[in-house]
């Protein structure tokens, strides 16, 4: 979604505006006509590219932890034979990407994942679990003295810091999205480092 420079597919942008009205009013707040009528189509007409609002919530929350997982694997594979360090500074840039790029659907998942269907939520889920620990294994090389469970504890901490942004006030109040970046990113390391001098 964030890294894409190429334009967008329709049912790409659907999924955009979705995103953006579910965040903003809630899942049941929205229906398929505003949808639409965010994206120029008919409410109808959304139905030759999801079979409802269900599909398009599904899409959205596995999509994102699907994306999460890919990106950080191939930032991993780019760093191959760097060090620990550049690997973990990686890691953090490509989840402050994701929180910066992709607010709503933060939102959408703290306030909506519990709609999705057992086997759509369990899928997230499991992305989700695989993405921490690599994050795990990252951190403990470049912090040794760390325990598998502070670890773990350490990741989802920085977690929640960097998936705060929703909560930071409008995109226009904050500092330039370089020096914000650069912020999330000190203090995520500087969480790291605390935890790893305990």
């Amino acid at each position: 979604m964030a890294t894409r420079t190429d334009a967008p597919t329709r049912r790409e942008q659907i999924l955009k505006e979705a995103a953006r009205l579910f965040a903003e009013r809630g899942f049941h707040g929205v229906g398929v006509d505003e949808i639409g009528a965010a994206v120029g189509i008919s409410g109808p007409g959304l139905y030759r590219h999801f079979p409802g609002k269900d599909a398009m919530l599904a899409e959205l929350l596995v999509g994102i932890s699907e994306q999460l997982l890919r990106g950080a694997r191939h930032r991993l594979a780019e760093v191959d034979g760097g060090s620990a360090e550049d690997v973990l500074d990686s890691l953090v840039e490509g989840h402050i990407d994701f929180a910066l790029d992709d607010r709503p659907l933060i939102t959408l998942h703290d306030r909506e994942l519990d709609r999705l269907r057992d086997s759509d939520r369990k899928l997230v889920r499991q992305l989700q679990r695989q993405y921490v620990e690599l994050w795990v294994e990252v951190v403990r090389e470049v912090y040794p003295v760390l325990t598998e469970p502070t670890a773990r504890s350490a990741v989802h901490s920085v977690f929640g810091l960097l998936n705060s942004t929703p909560h930071l006030g409008r995109p226009g109040s904050l500092p330039g999205r370089g020096a914000m970046a650069e912020l999330l990113h000190r203090m995520a390391r500087g969480a790291f480092e605390a935890a790893g001098t305990e």
